[in-house]
């Protein structure tokens, strides 16, 4: 370093000397690379460690040590993804701070380097992190996730209050005398599970007449399906959509008759009709936060269609969209951290307060998820608004010590 600023009096000669300018940025950059990746994979590894620690009082015949090993290895990419934001944070201002304590970001400011450039040369590191963590939460989470619910939620899925899986109401019918169609009372639908091929878990359905009375459960172990079927036109209904068919199976029926009698029967295999696609269907039974990027796009392009809307998935949408701009923010806000005396503030200092303030980001990232599903607001402003905050206060920082 002292060799690139050795014979550089002012800032005009290196200014004009875009070798060494090269060579300086790479400096920069290898540094709060290597200061990023330290932090991201300490606060990885910390969660790792916890995480394990709080399984082993889970731990049982039924769950053993090597199936809570594999849980906290699927739920890894996770962790990682969740750590991302508060490391690059956290790292930048270790890469800086190093540089500050050797008294090379004063000599860099001396030759005339802006602040600004040293800012956009510790932000392009931080692009490497960007893509990870939308590659883990396009390609990886999906998968990983589902793993680990399938080892870990055996016991929740006997629970009929689980609010897991897809619920929905039907409306039933019945043809009249006349030819037209009168209500007969609606059906409640709980699916457990579906994947893309098909297939779907527990299915629980029961049977109310028009006043709200039980008439039949229905509990079936599984189901695949079968496929399609138009739906007639001349009926009423627009011409091109359909009705998707699954075959159930293990089906066993409870039927509730008046006085409190009931009967129960159980069939090899019956049929269950639905309005939307497998494809539509395993959306819906899927938590926000375990759809890609892309799906939960399709998710919510789908309740567009029906006509509803799910302030969950477009809340996890707009926090996995805009996930790149709360890195590139809180790397922002570390770089102000940095620059500026050391004999004010020592560098240990600058880190637990640059730890803290990521995990007070993340907190009212929290925050204002919970104000937007609570209030029904805007989740798009709701997620914009720590980040648009910490931007803010980075530059105003930076800006103090120009």
């Amino acid at each position: 370093m002292r060799s690139l600023f050795a014979k550089t009096p002012s800032a005009e000669p290196l200014a004009q000397k875009p070798g060494q300018l090269k060579v300086l940025g790479r400096y920069v950059r290898r540094n709060a690379l290597l200061a990023i990746i330290g932090a991201v994979v300490g606060l990885w590894a910390l969660q790792l460690i916890f995480s394990y620690l709080s399984e082993l009082d889970s731990l049982d015949d039924s769950y053993t040590m090597s199936e809570a090993i594999k849980y906290i290895f699927y739920r890894s990419p996770y962790f990682l993804e969740q750590f991302i934001p508060t490391g690059a944070l956290l790292g930048a201002v270790v890469g800086l701070g190093l540089l500050a304590n050797k008294s090379e970001l004063v000599v860099m400011r001396a030759a005339g380097v802006s602040i600004y450039r040293i800012v956009g040369w510790v932000l392009q590191p931080a692009l490497i992190f960007v893509l990870l963590a939308l590659a883990i939460n396009q390609f990886v989470l999906p998968h990983s996730n589902q793993l680990a619910k399938d080892i870990n939620d055996e016991g929740s899925r006997s629970l009929v209050t689980s609010v897991r899986g897809y619920w929905t109401v039907q409306p039933r019918f019945e043809n009249a005398q006349d030819g037209s169609a009168k209500p007969a009372g609606s059906d409640i639908l709980y699916i457990d599970y579906a994947d893309v091929q098909g297939n779907i878990g527990e299915v629980k359905r029961w049977h109310l007449d028009n006043d709200g009375n039980l008439q039949t459960a229905i509990h079936a172990k599984d189901g695949q399906y079968v496929g399609r079927q138009a739906l007639d036109s001349s009926s009423g209904t627009p011409s091109g959509q359909y009705r998707y068919e699954w075959q159930l199976n293990d089906m066993t029926t409870l039927s509730i008759n008046q006085g409190f009698e009931s009967s129960q029967a159980v069939f090899a295999s019956d049929t269950l009709s639905l309005p939307f696609a497998p494809e539509s269907v395993y959306l819906l039974t899927r938590k926000a936060e375990d759809l890609s990027l892309t799906q939960l796009y399709e998710h919510r392009q789908f309740m567009r269609g029906q006509g509803n809307r799910s302030l969950e998935h477009e809340l996890a949408f707009w926090q996995k969209l805009l996930s790149p701009l709360s890195i590139l923010s809180l790397v922002i806000v570390a770089c102000s951290f940095v620059f500026g005396s050391l004999r004010t503030h020592s560098l240990g200092l600058r880190i637990v307060v640059a730890l803290l303030f990521g995990l007070l980001f993340s907190y009212v990232q929290d925050l204002v998820g919970f104000v937007s599903l609570a209030t029904g607001f805007s989740p798009l402003l709701m997620v914009l608004l720590p980040i648009l905050g910490s931007a803010a206060l980075g530059f105003y920082l930076i800006k103090r010590q120009m």
